[in-house]
């Protein structure tokens, strides 16, 4: 954890400003952020340790994507589904892995490649219709 996040943790009754200027409303929430505070992921309610390490890492994948580090982004989405396929995060990582993979390469027919992989894997989530559009 203190590898790649400096943790801080707020107190619900000591410090209820901070939780009103991050917009905190429920506990636990776990904001992802840059070193300017620019939030990349928001973590709210109690998650198992697999699903919290997941939306951990693609919040470090969020911030590599965000600065135009493509080929990080793509390796770090490409480990989320690598490592935790079985969570909600794995699809909406072969999306964004397929994105930073398309940003590198301009290459339609990852996308195609994208779409594909999100209907087959992952049939009934968010990601593989907005991937749909990609599918010719």
């Amino acid at each position: 954890m203190t590898e790649h996040f400096v943790p801080v943790k707020i107190h619900v009754k000591e410090q209820p400003q901070d939780m009103k200027r991050f917009g905190i409303h429920w506990t636990p929430t776990l904001l992802v952020c840059e070193s300017d505070s620019t939030e990349r992921r928001r973590i709210e309610g109690f998650l198992p340790a697999p699903d919290l390490l997941a939306q951990l890492q693609l919040g470090l994948a969020a911030a590599a994507f965000a600065g135009g580090r493509y080929e990080e982004a793509q390796r770090a989405f490409e480990a989320v589904v690598n490592n935790f396929p079985e969570t909600g995060a794995a699809a909406e990582a072969v999306y964004w892995a397929g994105v930073s993979n398309y940003k590198i390469t301009h290459n339609r027919e990852i996308l195609q490649r994208t779409g594909a992989r999100l209907r087959d894997h992952y049939p009934g989530s968010d990601w593989a219709k907005k991937g749909s559009v990609w599918v010719s």
